[in-house]
Protein backbone atom coordinates (compact mmCIF):
# COMPACT_ATOMS: atom_id res chain seq x y z
CA UNK A 1 0.00 0.00 0.00
CA UNK A 2 1.10 3.57 -0.55
CA UNK A 3 2.95 5.75 1.90
CA UNK A 4 1.23 9.05 2.58
CA UNK A 5 2.89 12.23 3.80
CA UNK A 6 0.11 13.87 5.78
CA UNK A 7 2.12 17.00 6.52
CA UNK A 8 5.77 17.92 6.90
CA UNK A 9 5.89 16.28 10.32
CA UNK A 10 4.05 13.02 9.66
CA UNK A 11 4.43 10.09 7.26
CA UNK A 12 1.94 7.23 7.43
CA UNK A 13 2.04 3.81 5.74
CA UNK A 14 -0.57 1.02 5.97
CA UNK A 15 0.39 -2.57 5.13
CA UNK A 16 -1.51 -5.86 5.17
CA UNK A 17 0.65 -8.66 6.56
CA UNK A 18 0.41 -11.65 8.94
CA UNK A 19 -3.35 -11.71 8.49
CA UNK A 20 -3.76 -8.24 10.00
CA UNK A 21 -3.13 -4.57 9.21
CA UNK A 22 0.05 -2.73 10.21
CA UNK A 23 0.47 1.03 10.37
CA UNK A 24 3.86 2.74 10.34
CA UNK A 25 3.38 6.27 11.70
CA UNK A 26 6.53 8.43 11.55
CA UNK A 27 6.37 11.79 13.33
CA UNK A 28 9.48 13.49 11.95
CA UNK A 29 10.03 16.55 9.77
CA UNK A 30 10.70 16.05 6.08
CA UNK A 31 9.36 13.62 3.51
CA UNK A 32 12.33 11.34 2.75
CA UNK A 33 11.11 8.27 4.66
CA UNK A 34 10.40 5.92 1.75
CA UNK A 35 13.54 3.84 2.29
CA UNK A 36 12.85 3.46 6.01
CA UNK A 37 9.25 2.41 5.38
CA UNK A 38 10.37 0.04 2.63
CA UNK A 39 12.81 -1.69 4.98
CA UNK A 40 10.13 -2.11 7.64
CA UNK A 41 7.63 -3.52 5.13
CA UNK A 42 10.22 -5.96 3.77
CA UNK A 43 11.07 -7.03 7.32
CA UNK A 44 7.44 -7.72 8.24
CA UNK A 45 6.83 -9.80 5.12
CA UNK A 46 10.06 -11.73 5.70
CA UNK A 47 8.94 -12.57 9.24
CA UNK A 48 5.59 -13.76 7.86
CA UNK A 49 7.34 -15.93 5.26
CA UNK A 50 9.48 -17.55 7.96
CA UNK A 51 6.98 -17.98 10.81
CA UNK A 52 3.47 -18.22 9.33
CA UNK A 53 1.68 -21.40 10.37
CA UNK A 54 -0.72 -20.88 7.44
CA UNK A 55 1.96 -20.94 4.73
CA UNK A 56 3.03 -24.45 3.79
CA UNK A 57 6.37 -23.07 2.57
CA UNK A 58 7.29 -21.24 5.80
CA UNK A 59 10.23 -22.45 7.85
CA UNK A 60 7.94 -23.20 10.79
CA UNK A 61 5.57 -25.28 8.67
CA UNK A 62 8.46 -27.20 7.14
CA UNK A 63 9.99 -27.84 10.58
CA UNK A 64 6.63 -29.17 11.79
CA UNK A 65 6.56 -31.58 8.83
CA UNK A 66 10.15 -32.67 9.58
CA UNK A 67 11.25 -31.34 6.20
CA UNK A 68 13.66 -28.80 7.68
CA UNK A 69 16.00 -28.94 10.63
CA UNK A 70 16.51 -26.03 12.98
CA UNK A 71 20.17 -25.75 11.96
CA UNK A 72 19.13 -25.27 8.32
CA UNK A 73 16.25 -22.87 9.00
CA UNK A 74 16.45 -19.09 8.91
CA UNK A 75 18.56 -18.03 11.95
CA UNK A 76 15.61 -15.97 13.16
CA UNK A 77 13.83 -19.22 14.09
CA UNK A 78 16.47 -20.16 16.65
CA UNK A 79 16.44 -16.60 18.01
CA UNK A 80 12.67 -16.61 18.47
CA UNK A 81 12.56 -20.10 20.00
CA UNK A 82 15.21 -19.07 22.53
CA UNK A 83 13.06 -16.05 23.45
CA UNK A 84 10.04 -18.35 23.79
CA UNK A 85 11.94 -20.52 26.28
CA UNK A 86 12.85 -17.42 28.31
CA UNK A 87 9.25 -16.16 28.37
CA UNK A 88 7.92 -19.63 29.20
CA UNK A 89 10.19 -19.64 32.26
CA UNK A 90 9.22 -16.06 33.19
CA UNK A 91 5.50 -16.89 33.02
CA UNK A 92 5.65 -20.19 34.88
CA UNK A 93 4.74 -22.07 31.73
CA UNK A 94 1.65 -20.06 30.85
CA UNK A 95 3.34 -18.94 27.65
CA UNK A 96 4.35 -21.75 25.32
CA UNK A 97 5.56 -22.15 21.75
CA UNK A 98 3.78 -25.51 21.59
CA UNK A 99 0.06 -25.75 20.85
CA UNK A 100 -1.74 -29.09 20.65
CA UNK A 101 1.63 -30.77 20.27
CA UNK A 102 2.64 -28.55 17.36
CA UNK A 103 5.36 -25.91 17.22
CA UNK A 104 3.75 -22.47 17.01
CA UNK A 105 5.71 -19.45 18.33
CA UNK A 106 3.31 -16.91 16.82
CA UNK A 107 2.21 -15.77 20.29
CA UNK A 108 5.57 -14.01 20.53
CA UNK A 109 6.43 -13.36 16.89
CA UNK A 110 4.20 -10.38 16.10
CA UNK A 111 5.25 -8.31 19.11
CA UNK A 112 8.89 -9.18 18.50
CA UNK A 113 8.61 -8.26 14.81
CA UNK A 114 6.99 -4.91 15.61
CA UNK A 115 9.64 -4.05 18.20
CA UNK A 116 12.36 -4.90 15.67
CA UNK A 117 10.55 -2.75 13.09
CA UNK A 118 10.75 0.16 15.52
CA UNK A 119 14.47 -0.52 15.92
CA UNK A 120 14.81 -0.36 12.11
CA UNK A 121 13.16 3.05 12.06
CA UNK A 122 15.50 4.27 14.77
CA UNK A 123 18.48 3.15 12.69
CA UNK A 124 17.08 5.21 9.81
CA UNK A 125 17.03 8.24 12.10
CA UNK A 126 13.45 8.29 13.40
CA UNK A 127 13.23 8.89 17.15
CA UNK A 128 9.47 9.56 17.06
CA UNK A 129 7.12 6.95 15.61
CA UNK A 130 4.56 4.24 16.30
CA UNK A 131 4.34 0.80 14.70
CA UNK A 132 0.92 -0.81 15.15
CA UNK A 133 0.08 -4.38 14.22
CA UNK A 134 -3.55 -5.24 14.86
CA UNK A 135 -3.66 -3.08 18.00
CA UNK A 136 -0.31 -4.17 19.44
CA UNK A 137 1.87 -1.04 19.36
CA UNK A 138 5.46 0.00 19.95
CA UNK A 139 5.76 3.74 20.57
CA UNK A 140 8.99 5.72 20.26
CA UNK A 141 9.58 9.30 21.38
CA UNK A 142 6.52 11.51 21.08
CA UNK A 143 3.90 12.33 18.41
CA UNK A 144 4.62 16.07 18.59
CA UNK A 145 7.15 18.13 20.55
CA UNK A 146 6.27 18.09 24.23
CA UNK A 147 3.29 15.74 23.84
CA UNK A 148 3.08 12.10 25.00
CA UNK A 149 1.60 9.29 22.94
CA UNK A 150 -1.90 8.29 24.05
CA UNK A 151 -3.70 5.00 23.50
CA UNK A 152 -7.07 3.90 24.80
CA UNK A 153 -7.81 0.53 26.41
CA UNK A 154 -11.12 -0.36 24.77
CA UNK A 155 -13.85 -2.29 26.56
CA UNK A 156 -14.00 -5.73 24.85
CA UNK A 157 -17.70 -5.92 25.68
CA UNK A 158 -18.54 -2.45 24.31
CA UNK A 159 -16.12 -1.25 21.63
CA UNK A 160 -17.41 2.32 21.92
CA UNK A 161 -16.32 2.56 25.56
CA UNK A 162 -12.74 3.40 26.58
CA UNK A 163 -11.81 1.90 29.95
CA UNK A 164 -8.51 3.68 30.44
CA UNK A 165 -6.01 5.85 28.56
CA UNK A 166 -2.29 5.13 28.66
CA UNK A 167 0.06 8.06 28.09
CA UNK A 168 3.81 8.14 27.76
CA UNK A 169 6.98 8.01 25.67
CA UNK A 170 8.93 4.96 24.54
CA UNK A 171 6.48 2.27 25.61
CA UNK A 172 4.48 -0.64 24.19
CA UNK A 173 0.95 -1.95 24.66
CA UNK A 174 -0.66 -5.25 23.66
CA UNK A 175 -4.03 -6.89 24.24
CA UNK A 176 -5.13 -10.52 24.22
CA UNK A 177 -8.80 -11.36 24.30
CA UNK A 178 -11.92 -12.90 22.84
CA UNK A 179 -13.53 -9.84 21.22
CA UNK A 180 -12.58 -10.69 17.63
CA UNK A 181 -12.05 -14.47 17.57
CA UNK A 182 -14.12 -15.79 20.45
CA UNK A 183 -12.77 -18.19 23.10
CA UNK A 184 -9.67 -19.28 21.17
CA UNK A 185 -7.08 -18.73 23.94
CA UNK A 186 -6.43 -21.69 26.20
CA UNK A 187 -4.88 -22.51 29.54
CA UNK A 188 -1.76 -24.45 28.45
CA UNK A 189 -1.96 -26.75 31.48
CA UNK A 190 -5.57 -27.83 30.88
CA UNK A 191 -5.78 -27.22 27.11
CA UNK A 192 -9.22 -25.75 27.77
CA UNK A 193 -10.41 -22.34 26.54
CA UNK A 194 -10.24 -19.54 29.11
CA UNK A 195 -13.81 -18.34 29.61
CA UNK A 196 -13.60 -16.18 32.75
CA UNK A 197 -11.80 -13.30 31.00
CA UNK A 198 -12.68 -11.03 28.09
CA UNK A 199 -9.32 -9.31 27.66
CA UNK A 200 -5.91 -8.61 29.16
CA UNK A 201 -3.89 -5.53 28.16
CA UNK A 202 -0.28 -5.09 29.23
CA UNK A 203 1.91 -1.98 29.05
CA UNK A 204 5.71 -1.88 29.31
CA UNK A 205 8.87 -0.91 27.45
CA UNK A 206 9.28 -3.89 25.13
CA UNK A 207 6.49 -5.16 22.89
CA UNK A 208 8.18 -8.57 22.66
CA UNK A 209 7.54 -9.14 26.37
CA UNK A 210 4.33 -7.11 26.59
CA UNK A 211 2.63 -9.13 23.83
CA UNK A 212 3.76 -12.48 25.23
CA UNK A 213 2.84 -11.49 28.79
CA UNK A 214 -0.67 -10.49 27.68
CA UNK A 215 -1.12 -13.93 26.11
CA UNK A 216 0.25 -15.69 29.19
CA UNK A 217 -1.83 -13.62 31.62
CA UNK A 218 -5.00 -14.38 29.70
CA UNK A 219 -4.23 -18.09 30.00
CA UNK A 220 -4.00 -17.67 33.78
CA UNK A 221 -7.66 -16.68 34.00
CA UNK A 222 -8.52 -15.54 37.52
CA UNK A 223 -4.83 -15.55 38.46
CA UNK A 224 -3.93 -12.95 35.81
CA UNK A 225 -4.43 -9.87 37.97
CA UNK A 226 -2.20 -10.89 40.91
CA UNK A 227 0.50 -12.10 38.51
CA UNK A 228 0.52 -8.79 36.64
CA UNK A 229 0.72 -6.93 39.95
CA UNK A 230 3.90 -8.89 40.73
CA UNK A 231 5.70 -7.75 37.56
CA UNK A 232 8.03 -4.78 38.09
CA UNK A 233 7.99 -2.31 35.23
CA UNK A 234 4.64 -3.41 33.75
CA UNK A 235 1.02 -2.32 34.02
CA UNK A 236 -1.96 -4.51 33.25
CA UNK A 237 -5.69 -4.11 32.70
CA UNK A 238 -7.84 -7.22 33.07
CA UNK A 239 -11.48 -7.38 31.99
CA UNK A 240 -13.59 -10.32 33.19
CA UNK A 241 -16.10 -12.02 30.93
CA UNK A 242 -18.92 -10.23 32.76
CA UNK A 243 -17.40 -6.86 31.85
CA UNK A 244 -15.83 -6.12 35.23
CA UNK A 245 -12.38 -4.55 34.82
CA UNK A 246 -9.41 -3.91 37.09
CA UNK A 247 -6.02 -2.29 36.59
CA UNK A 248 -2.89 -3.77 38.12
CA UNK A 249 -1.15 -1.72 40.76
CA UNK A 250 2.19 -2.10 39.04
CA UNK A 251 3.81 0.90 37.37
CA UNK A 252 6.24 0.72 34.52
CA UNK A 253 9.56 2.39 34.84
CA UNK A 254 11.08 5.02 32.55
Amino acid sequence: MATTTIDRRRTLHVEECMGTVFTIDIREPGTAWDEAVGDVVAWLHHVDAVFSTYRVTSDISRICRNELGLADADPLVAEVLELCVEVQRETGGYFSAMHSGRLDPTGLVKGWAIERASDLLRRHGSANHAVNGGGDIQFAGEPAPGEPWQVGIVDPVDSLRVLDVVRGRDFAVATSGTAERGAHLVNPFTALPVTELASVSVVGRSLTRVDAYATAAFGMGAHAQPWLESLPGYEGFVVAADGWGASSTGRRGG
